[in-house]
């Protein structure tokens, strides 16, 4: 099941996808599969129909928790030691941008890096879960981009300037619930070339040590999200640059990239 946000130029609904790619129909459901049980209104509506967009399939309440260094190869790209646990960072839910909405590159940047992850929607107040129950906590995945403003990381003291600023987080392009997501491919195309190319198998540590870790943390609430982590292969994006993520049986998250004079 592919679960996705969407407006035809009213309120954000909420759909079931349908169909094979290029086919694809959404089968609106009502309310916000997050908090009540999928239920089709009976309304289909063609995803390539010219008022369909999609957005963001969903907007944390709360936050976005990232992880850095979470593939050693990537770790070692940037010269960094692997850290012996999680190394959280987080981004706030203005960073939340959809599918084919522009990446605006800040004033202040002269580096900005895609960053192509696996992405975890957290479907229940989560407070000090086992690892063996963690998953049962998780609405399922999506994909996200989490640029980094790489020159302004490496300025500051921390990261909350380089990954947190407005539109620092396109998600999309919808959320798929109940994958495993032990060994799926996680990659980054920028103008159609594949910069990053890895797999979720490599992850330093997986997704249910993640949710378990961080709910010692943080209370995790519905509809927050949790960024896994990039592999190798992370460059720049300029203005007019088309940046693409994918995971595997998930799909893939497009978007623009602008630099405003």
């Amino acid at each position: 099941m592919r679960i996705a946000r969407f407006t035809t130029g009213n309120d954000p609904r909420y759909a079931v996808v349908d169909g094979e790619p290029g086919h694809e129909e959404l089968v609106v459901v009502t309310g916000d599969p997050l908090y009540m049980p999928v239920q089709p209104t009976g309304e289909r509506i063609r995803l390539d129909q010219d008022d369909v967009r999609l957005l963001a399939p969903v907007i944390p309440r709360s936050k976005v928790i990232g992880v850095g260094r979470n593939y050693a190869d990537h770790a070692a790209e940037l010269g960094n030691e692997l850290p012996p646990a999680p190394l959280l960072f987080l981004k706030p839910n203005t960073s939340i941008i959809g599918p084919d909405d522009p990446i605006v590159l800040p004033y202040w940047t002269e580096h900005v890096d895609h960053e192509a992850e696996l992405a975890v929607v957290i479907g229940k107040v989560t407070k000090d879960v086992p690892i063996e129950r963690a998953l049962d906590h998780v609405f399922g995945y999506t994909v996200a981009n989490d640029v980094t403003a790489r020159d302004i990381q490496r300025s500051d003291d921390q990261w909350t300037r380089a990954k947190g600023f407005d539109g620092s987080c396109p998600v999309g392009p919808w959320i798929v619930p109940g994958l495993d997501v032990s060994d799926l491919a996680v990659l980054a195309r920028v103008n159609g070339e594949t910069r990053q190319d890895g797999r979720t198998s490599q992850l330093v540590f997986d997704v249910a040590y993640l949710v378990s870790y961080i709910s010692e943390v943080f209370t995790l609430l519905p509809g927050d999200v949790i960024l896994t982590g990039t592999p190798a292969g992370v460059g720049p994006i300029v203005d007019r640059d088309i940046v693409e993520c994918e995971v595997e049986e998930i799909g893939v998250l497009r978007n623009p990239v602008l630099r405003r004079a």
